[in-house]
């Protein structure tokens, strides 16, 4: 069966894209800082399918910790998809660039831009075996957009957004998607602003997108998961 890394896979996104491929059965080597919790998911995900789970507590910025990851990966049988999914605030709530913590800052950047690059690097080898290898990588509309109090994250997910490119770029055996989910309600966003109380989709509404470039394999590039859902 098929072999992903899924960083960030303890909640949201990555852990209802992780049950999602669990369920077409894929082997899953997932990754989150927080051990309990990413315990608790792996053994959800488990259920989903018949696939085998291997779950890593540990930070992305640490090199180490993504050697382990790609080897978990290589004992699974290789990495045919690598989901970029782990990411940081760099400050929590958000505030204006005037206020931003260059720490804060420093910290998105290691971790959404810098981390994600190493963890390509260390399992290019593996992808470039694959017969379908793929990288996603999550952006956000605040990679494009100017929305106040957004600047550090947008800022981080735009380099993101660029290395993506380029490496679909350079890499033209591989299918690299950028891909922006849309609102949705995770912690993340509750955590970067905690006063907005509107109602949003559950991160597994956007599953069928990235399913949908799995499935039909478009040219490497940047998507937008409800034009995807809604087959546009």
């Amino acid at each position: 069966m098929p072999v992903a890394i899924i960083t960030g896979a303890s909640k949201g996104l990555g852990r209802a894209l992780a049950e999602g491929l669990a369920a077409r059965g894929w082997d899953l080597v997932l990754d989150a800082r927080g051990a309990d919790a990413l315990k608790e998911a792996a053994e959800a995900v488990a259920g989903r399918g018949r696939g085998r789970v291997e779950a890593l507590a540990g930070d992305v910025t640490d090199a180490g910790h993504r050697s382990a990851l790609v080897a978990a990966a290589r004992g699974l049988g290789g990495v045919d998809l690598l989901v970029n999914n782990a990411s940081a605030l760099g400050a929590e709530p958000l505030v204006r660039l005037a206020e931003l913590p260059v720490a804060g800052l420093r910290r998105a950047l290691e971790v959404n831009v810098v981390a994600a690059l190493g963890l390509v690097q260390q399992a290019l080898p593996l992808l470039r075996e694959s017969p379908a290898g793929a990288v996603v990588t999550v952006s956000s509309d605040a990679a494009a957009e100017a929305y106040e109090t957004w600047g550090g994250y947008g800022a981080s997910k735009s380099a993101l957004d660029q290395l993506a490119a380029v490496l679909g770029a350079e890499e033209p055996g591989l299918r690299v998607w950028a891909v922006d989910p849309g609102d949705m309600a995770t912690d993340l966003y509750a955590a970067a602003v905690p006063d907005d109380d509107d109602p949003r989709p559950a991160p597994s509404g956007v599953v069928p997108a990235f399913l949908r470039l799995l499935d039909e394999r478009p040219a490497s590039g940047r998507y937008a998961a409800p034009a995807l859902v809604e087959g546009r």
